[in-house]
């Protein structure tokens, strides 16, 4: 039922209760059978052992869970061990990181207020807010949480922070009649309270008209619970070449085995190679690996004011190609700013930023002093001595106690020199009539130091201009005639066109003996001083971070619930909104199917008075169009759309813990333009865990060419199973880490977001893996035929030489993994950790052939110096020869 359209008699006799004396508690416990308790019903728990074992589906697991029955046959029970230990260690990250997403809804409950008070058969009692029902009447003041859906009946200045649900700033001043409109948003809904918001000021009586899941917090939980969580292209990417790779490993072992029976071989040494040729194919460190490049990555997001709640969350903002942005607080500052006063005919612009009380005044660029400047002076003056705001600093920021208005009004004035201190020496406090929705102005009755009493009245414009009969012009007061009225009016447009709030001051003097009894005497016969026009102001990096993004190929959309001219204002600000761009209000949004949506969404830039149904709408309309989509957000209102995002983004300070726990990333600064950082972190990572995946493969490609060329060649094996393990696990694992921490090239924030469906081997990865892999076999097998041929009584000679050199041929091919282009295009000692690895690996490789205790483990022999010359020459070969071929096909 729409309660905000009906009358308050209506109201009463619909919900069954008496505004006077409430419920009885009989009629309440009664309610409670029917309705249930007020509060937000939770999913389906999967239980925590079911939890941590749904972790092994992943079929990059049961890659390594294969690796490790083929290291057990091989009797490397190490090796197993330790693939174990790691598929153990990425289960438990990803059982804590689901969690910690379960606390959502609980973070959402919390929002519920702990105790009401309700009438209860006449008698206003405190009870617990789950026991409220509908037909309940709550009382509520400054400071209280709304604990259900009321219909108010009942206001005294009531203003409600709604934030949490609309997305606007400014707190909303409540009334308490019937409203008309029809296909009003939340935001409009003046004669209504919802569950989890805010009063910030006055009081006000409600009746309860929704309670639980059917209050519009409980709706945006119901929407929490139902949205997806989208598997991120890692994931998928991943997934993708663990399927390839099973599949490569089950052909050669199946073809090696054949091709040994079939000369002669008996089955037994003939599955062994196989065997080993599988170990070969399948990289086991690799989703280690990927997990630690992505830690390192959440290391450096942390520096850069960004805490990132799941790992795979920073490659996936790296190939976001929209990011949909909530206005308030994200892409503003969230401090209502005085930026504009007009006086007299004449408009002024204030700088300055936030709520810090430093700033100039302009006219036509032109600093203006306000001390010479009559009309400016009464203006600012009045409008801090008509305010109960405060202003304090705390840690080093300036934080606004009170109404956000008010508190701009009071640093407007703080910037001109005032201070509360000098106000209230020169002037007495004699009476106040509070503010009120519906007349829309608040006064005060002062005496000032001569004696002079004087009425100051502040409010709506389009009320003060109406009960003015006088305004100060060129410094003087002169009598409000039709055309000054018109200047007036003309003077409010053009501020209202800019999105900026007006806030209308005036005055009049009464004689001290004058004893003004209410506001109707008071506030007739005014002065009209002038106008003071504010808003919610971008932040000030957001512009060139937008437009950083835009270069990037990434779509910005402002996604909020503020007016639609505000929204269009801070947008074309910011460099969002253009020629070609359109503004979708929520009632037009309303009226589309998720299809219609899907044809205009790429030419809208701006949303406006939006609810959360429509968010999720909209992000679902945009991955439906193929985008990987970027959610920002800080309200209640955010989470389901966050949840459901390809990533979710969350601010940390104004940020509620709802949106917190649904999102991937948290902003610690709530600073837009750290998401530019944590793209440009996310696009390096991923190229990063490309550059390993590429000298992995291209690696194992080696391993498996060298062994399966032999076989071919009926000769004997090159390398022994254990080799292979020991290259997989160190000569490839640290390079490869190493890979992980190299820093972005030049032009990683120039490039387009990459296709969403583009797979691991794109952009001419695969042809690089085999191509060096085919290289690296062939060199490898080359060494290991020129070496059997010098020494064919002396197998493990030549197996050791064919060890060092797959070994050199893959240290040397790391360096050209570092680029796209050629190895020659970068500073191979740009990657000092690239560097110590390649050195720890030679290292490790002398141990391994020279030191006498390890060489029969590892079947190796101690081999001459004059072999090291050929080992290095062979091994250059497959980087430098593509290296050579890339220049000259260049040059021409």
């Amino acid at each position: 039922m729409k309660f905000h359209e009906m009358e308050g008699r209506e109201v009463e006799k619909a919900l069954n209760t008496d505004f006077t004396a409430g419920l009885s508690d009989k009629d309440a416990k009664e309610r409670i059978k029917k309705q249930g308790y007020n509060e937000l019903a939770e999913g389906e728990k999967q239980s925590a052992i079911l939890l941590f074992f749904s972790q092994f589906k992943d079929f990059m697991v049961l890659v390594l869970l294969a690796a490790t029955f083929i290291s057990g046959l091989l009797g490397e029970y190490i090796d197993a061990i330790a693939i174990i230990a790691i598929v153990i260690i990425n289960g438990f990250l990803g059982f804590f990181q689901e969690r910690k997403a379960e606390k959502s809804l609980q973070a959402l409950k919390e929002l519920s207020a702990p105790q009401v008070q309700v009438l209860r058969d006449g008698k206003w009692v405190k009870i617990p807010s789950k026991e409220v029902v509908v037909g309940d009447v709550l009382k509520f003041a400054s400071g209280d949480r709304i604990g259900a859906d009321v219909r108010l009946i009942e206001v005294s200045s009531l203003e409600i922070e709604e934030s949490a649900l609309t997305g606007e700033s400014v707190p909303v001043q409540k009334s308490f009649g019937q409203l008309k409109d029809q296909n009003s948003s939340i935001g409009d809904l003046e004669n209504m309270a919802f569950m989890g918001t805010m009063v910030t000021r006055g009081s006000g009586i409600g009746v309860v008209v929704a309670t639980g899941m059917k209050t519009a917090m409980g709706q945006i939980a119901d929407l929490l619970q139902k949205a997806e969580s989208m598997t991120t292209p890692l994931q998928r990417r991943l997934e993708q070449l663990g399927k390839i790779l099973i599949t490569a490993a089950l052909f050669l072992t199946a073809l090696v085995v054949a091709v040994g029976v079939i000369q002669g071989h008996d089955l037994y040494t003939m599955f062994l190679a196989g065997v080993s040729l599988a170990v070969a194919a399948i990289p086991e460190g690799l989703p280690a690996i990927v997990t630690v490049a992505l830690s390192l990555g959440v290391q450096r997001m942390i520096k850069k004011k960004a805490i990132v709640r799941k790992l795979p969350a920073v490659e996936t903002l790296g190939c976001a190609s929209v990011i949909c942005s909530d206005k308030t607080g994200t892409m503003t500052q969230n401090k209502m700013t005085v930026t504009h006063l007009w006086s007299g005919g004449t408009t002024y612009r204030v700088d300055g930023v936030g709520y810090v009380p430093q700033g100039h005044f302009y006219r036509n660029d032109q600093k203006v002093d306000v001390k010479q400047n009559k009309s400016l002076q009464q203006m600012l003056m009045f409008g801090m001595l008509c305010n109960h705001s405060d202003i304090s600093q705390k840690q080093n920021e300036y934080v606004i106690d009170g109404d956000p208005t008010e508190g701009a009004l009071l640093v407007a004035a703080m910037k001109a020199g005032y201070t509360r201190e000098k106000i209230f020496n020169q002037f007495e406090m004699v009476k106040e009539f509070p503010f009120d929705s519906t007349r829309k102005m608040m006064s005060v009755i002062v005496k000032d130091s001569n004696g002079k009493q004087f009425v100051v009245t502040k409010g709506a414009p389009d009320v003060l201009v109406g009960l003015s009969e006088s305004i100060l012009w060129d410094g003087k007061r002169q009598y409000m005639s039709r055309e000054l009225r018109d200047e007036v009016q003309n003077a409010i447009n053009g501020l209202a066109s800019n999105a900026l709030r007006t806030i209308a001051i005036g005055f009049r003097e009464v004689p001290t003996s004058q004893i003004l009894l209410d506001e109707r005497e008071a506030e007739k016969e005014l002065t009209f001083i002038g106008l003071q026009g504010m808003i919610d102001p971008p932040r000030p990096e957001v512009k060139k971070a937008v437009k950083e993004c835009k270069e990037a190929g990434i779509k910005t959309v402002m996604i909020t619930g503020d007016h639609v001219i505000t929204a269009k204002a801070i947008a074309k600000q910011l460099g969002i909104l253009t020629n070609n761009s359109k503004v979708l209000d929520g009632k037009t949004l309303e009226e589309l199917s998720i299809e219609e949506l899907e044809d205009v969404v790429e030419d809208v830039s701006v949303f406006a008075r939006v609810s959360p149904e429509h968010k999720l709408k909209i992000v679902k309309a945009l991955q439906n169009r193929g985008h990987i989509v970027a959610m920002t957000g800080d309200g209640v209102n955010d989470a389901p759309a966050i949840k459901a995002a390809d990533i979710g983004v969350a601010m940390g300070i104004t940020g509620t813990d709802v949106a917190k726990e649904a999102s991937a990333l948290v902003l610690l600064d709530d600073n837009f333009a750290t998401i530019k950082s944590a793209i440009q972190e996310g696009r390096n990572i991923y190229e990063n865990i490309r550059k390993f995946i590429r000298y992995l493969l291209a690696s194992n490609v080696g391993e498996i060419l060298v062994m399966l060329f032999a076989m071919l060649l009926a000769l004997p094996l090159p390398l022994v199973p254990i080799q292979i393990l020991w290259v997989n696990l160190v000569t490839d694992g640290l390079p490869a880490m190493a890979l992980g921490l190299d820093q972005p090239e030049e032009d990683v924030m120039k490039r387009k977001p990459r296709n969403p469906k583009e797979g691991v081997f794109a952009r001419g990865l695969g042809w690089k893996v085999v191509s060096r892999g085919f290289l690296i076999g062939l060199v490898t097998l080359f060494a290991f035929m020129i070496s059997y041929g010098q020494h064919p009584d002396h197998l493990a000679y030549a197996q050791t030489v064919a060890f060092a050199t797959l070994v050199m041929a893959q240290l040397i091919h790391v360096f050209d993994c570092r680029s796209e282009v050629s190895v020659l295009s970068r500073n191979p000692f740009g990657n000092k950790y690239l560097v110590w690895a390649v050195l720890s690996s030679l290292l490790l490789m002398f141990v391994v052939i020279y030191y006498p205790p390890i060489q029969p483990i590892f079947h190796t022999v101690s081999i001459a110096a004059k072999d090291w010359i050929m080992i290095t020459a062979l091994s250059a070969v497959p980087t430098f020869l593509l290296a050579g071929s890339f220049f000259a096909r260049k040059s021409k």
